[in-house]
């Protein structure tokens, strides 16, 4: 690696609001640099069909990824798979990296976060395959089937209203008595008749070869096992940002998030937050979308506002 290159653009993480804001910080003739720790597409990747991408429905995760890439590399965007682990920021933002550093006007964050998984055998490959982490997103394919929620906080307590609307059957499995999330959504849960609560359970194991068959429960309390059988499991025990190495000097809040508004700016000049990483309430692709083209269009004013362009 060149030491110290300089790029008018820096964007960490290469998920759909990174290439999303690649493509328009290209389109708005920046030097722009994608800066990825592992594959470009982020979390979308091992979906075998999105449906709630506007224009695309039924296209692959995968498939979705590729055509982004696609669209911001033949518009000029450069991706480097490295792992960036700090940023100093001024006049000049610098980005390190475990090889050196790089150089820009501007940075945009978009680092995303990973899904807490169960840490459970065969997890990784039933994923995409009968396990999901987002009911908003693949709950219609499991219509008329049953499924479970495993959580106690609202994702999970939203996850299982919405799955039961769609869905024969929902079981709502939580290791404690109580849940953390609203009351009200609970009672509203508890008059729905195909939602069954399994407490105090926690998931043992998981079943299934080509796709996921059942769940082991074990109760809290008398350790007792039970085999559950499921067309789907919707795991929301909740999200880790990877926002961990840009703080300081990116302020945080208590979750870990970046503190950022709809503008995607942060608490620093120069420096914005896009997609699921930044403090919002929704995050979906199509909001991670949107905060890609937002932020690099604010990224795009705040060069041309202080004359940094590269070049």
């Amino acid at each position: 690696m060149e030491e110290s290159r300089r790029y008018d653009v820096i964007i960490i993480g290469g998920g759909t609001a990174g290439l999303t804001a690649a493509i328009y910080a290209a389109r708005a003739g920046l030097q722009t640099l994608i800066l990825e720790s592992g594959v470009y597409g982020g979390q979308i990747i091992p979906s075998p069909k999105v449906e709630n991408f506007p224009g695309l429905p039924g296209i692959s995760g995968a498939e979705l990824a590729q055509r982004l890439y696609d669209q911001a590399t033949q518009l000029g965007v450069q991706l480097q798979f490295e792992q960036a682990t700090g940023l100093l920021t001024g006049d000049v933002q610098t980005v390190l990296t475990e090889t050196g550093r790089w150089q820009a006007a501007a940075v945009i964050l978009t680092a995303g976060t990973k899904n807490r998984p169960l840490g459970l055998e065969n997890e990784g490959r039933l994923t995409g395959r009968g396990i999901s982490y987002c009911a908003t997103c693949d709950g219609a394919f499991y219509k008329n089937k049953t499924v479970a929620v495993i959580g106690g906080g609202n994702t999970a307590l939203d996850d299982a209203e919405t799955l039961a609307a769609i869905c024969k059957q929902v079981y709502l499995i939580h290791r404690r008595d109580s849940f953390r999330g609203d009351a009200a959504t609970v009672r509203r849960l508890q008059a729905l008749k195909n939602i069954t609560f399994m407490q105090p359970y926690t998931i043992a194991a998981l079943e299934g070869e080509q796709t996921l068959t059942a769940v082991r429960l074990r109760h809290m309390q008398t350790n007792e096992e039970q085999r559950l059988p499921l067309d789907g499991l919707f795991v929301a025990i909740g999200q880790i940002p990877q926002n961990q190495p840009f703080s300081p000097p990116v302020e945080l809040d208590d979750a870990g998030y970046i503190r950022a508004g709809e503008d995607c700016h942060t608490n620093l000049p120069g420096v914005f937050a896009a997609g699921d990483c930044r403090t919002k309430s929704v995050r979906q692709l199509v909001t991670a979308a949107a905060d890609g083209a937002v932020a690099a269009l604010a990224a795009a004013e705040y060069i041309r506002a202080h004359a940094l362009h590269a070049r």
